[in-house]
């Protein structure tokens, strides 16, 4: 019997209403999501052994690093995690891992599932 893997997306995100959002658009196109308020908690969710496909980050965040600390320290050591980075202040963007996608804010959720996909096929 073959089970297929329902894709975990994590998103983090310290707006509230940008995070239901975001997460409810990612659950709706079948992934399975996690959410954290800030890249600390992302961080401690996976080196908790959770099972993570992808993240998808704001950069401007609260706490000891940021969204693009977060994906540095992840493309470092998980490599084979999917990284989306968002953001509506950063627009110009330098230092993004390597094969990590930069989805500038505003956008539109189906902008978002299909960044997801797109991280997740070059996997």
């Amino acid at each position: 019997m073959h089970t297929s893997h329902t894709p975990v997306v994590l998103v983090v995100e310290d707006e509230p209403f940008i995070l239901l959002d975001v997460a409810e658009s990612i659950s709706e196109a079948g992934f399975k999501v996690i959410e954290a308020f800030t890249a600390d908690r992302a961080l401690q969710i996976i080196e908790q052994g959770q099972k993570v496909d992808a993240i998808f980050t704001d950069i401007n965040m609260p706490g000891d690093i940021d969204g693009l600390g977060l994906a540095t320290v992840v493309r470092a050591r998980w490599p084979e995690i999917g990284l989306v980075i968002t953001s509506g202040k950063v627009r110009d963007v330098t230092g993004l891992p390597a094969q990590a996608v930069f989805l500038e804010k505003p956008y539109l959720p189906e902008s978002v599932v299909y960044a997801i996909h797109d991280t997740l096929r070059t996997r």
